[in-house]
């Protein structure tokens, strides 16, 4: 029997008689360049996604931990558990947001948190208390507040609001969701506070349980972080249980003031 080998045709194997049987084989090329490249392949780690946004969860306890990394994750951005040198991490380390108790040491690491170069517009979420309770922290500029105990609704429902000014979509923000103490004058002189839900180159919305009907013309004075204290004229817009809307005279060159606060902080 004669048996005949072609690199490019089947084997071919005649018998001594006068009968001819084929075997048809798959032909495979091997060579080391194709190994590495298989090998190669399969070895290969999976690379990680760059410039993925960051949410530090300083000392949660367990079942917030969870909850809101669930919230964050629906929305690319990753949570980083922080515990223990929470302040030095904030002050070094990038973080794009920070979830935090509003106890006792907090204003220790918002204090690290906005003096950081790489973290003073860090998006800072306080949980637990109440918006009075917030004020207390006010020259930090939380953005806002998770109530405790926390349900995922809730969550899920802030953190949708807010995660694009998270993820450094600042095109698609009019209002920068900040909470500050606001001190609003009505035409009599009779003074009230408030706290802002979020502000615009136009207007606010602020927080409060007295009454402030609408068309009523108004001045305010607030800071915000950077921005030193600033007055401004102003007419209420809308009302809503414990809650108004205000829109900025537009005769009133000091609100310039505030449309550029709000262009360096949405550009930086």
């Amino acid at each position: 029997m004669a048996l005949l080998y072609s690199r490019l045709r089947p084997l071919g194997v005649f018998p001594s008689g006068k009968t001819r049987a084929t075997i048809k084989l798959s032909y495979w090329k091997s060579g080391p360049d194709l190994m590495d490249k298989a090998f190669g392949t399969a070895l290969a780690p999976t690379p990680t996604k760059k410039g993925t946004a960051r949410a530090a969860l300083v000392d949660l306890k367990e079942s917030s931990r969870f909850l809101l990394t669930e919230c964050f994750r629906q929305f690319g951005i990753e949570s980083v558990l922080v515990s223990s040198g929470a302040a030095e991490r904030l002050h070094q380390e990038k973080f794009e947001a920070c979830v935090l108790n509003l106890a006792p040491g907090a204003d220790a690491v918002m204090e690290a948190a906005r003096t950081s170069p790489s973290n003073s517009r860090i998006v800072l979420y306080g949980l637990g208390g109440n918006a009075q309770e917030a004020m207390r922290y006010s020259k930090y500029g939380i953005n806002a507040m998770f109530q405790e105990p926390l349900e995922r609704p809730a969550a899920l429902k802030l953190v949708r609001a807010t995660h694009m000014l998270v993820l450094h979509e600042f095109r698609r923000y009019a209002r920068v969701p900040i909470m500050t103490e606001v001190t609003v004058v009505s035409p009599d002189g009779h003074r009230l506070s408030a706290s802002s839900i979020d502000v615009s180159s136009g207007g606010m919305s602020l927080k409060s349980s007295e009454d402030m009907p609408a068309g009523t013309n108004i001045e305010i004075s607030f800071s915000l972080l950077t921005l030193p204290r600033v007055n401004v004229r102003a007419a209420v817009t809308w009302r809503k249980t414990k809650s108004f809307g205000i829109r900025f005279d537009p005769a009133d060159d000091r609100r310039r003031k505030i449309k550029e606060w709000i262009d360096g902080y949405l550009e930086s």
